[in-house]
């Protein structure tokens, strides 16, 4: 099961994560996710737990505790959503045209 860890602190790394996890069961993953341009944390992260009674006892056990002095959220993590184009650019590339039919115009 895929854990969501949200608040985590920027210092928090993925010892701490895998530490705070380990004492509920096997932890086959723990990863801090960090933005891409600099390298810094981006306050959360995901616990990889294969076995599905072990991880639900982390999830309501560590749910509102502390972790690096910050009192971090945890639940099952959902699946990512697709993303949607952004505006600009253009339509072949998944950008909106910035405007489209706005209806009559009155000058």
């Amino acid at each position: 099961m895929k854990i969501y860890v949200g608040n985590l602190a920027y210092r928090t790394t993925e010892d701490d994560l895998r530490g705070a996890f380990e004492p509920f069961g096997t932890v086959a993953s723990a990863d801090v996710i960090s933005d891409r341009a600099t390298g810094r944390s981006k306050g959360f992260g995901f616990v990889e737990m294969p076995q599905a009674e072990e991880a639900k006892k982390a999830i309501e056990s560590l749910d509102n505790t502390e972790l690096c002095e910050r009192t971090i959220r945890v639940n099952e993590a959902r699946a990512r959503q697709p993303q949607q184009g952004g505006g600009g650019g253009n339509r072949r590339y998944g950008g909106g045209d910035r405007g489209g039919d706005r209806g009559p115009r009155r000058y």
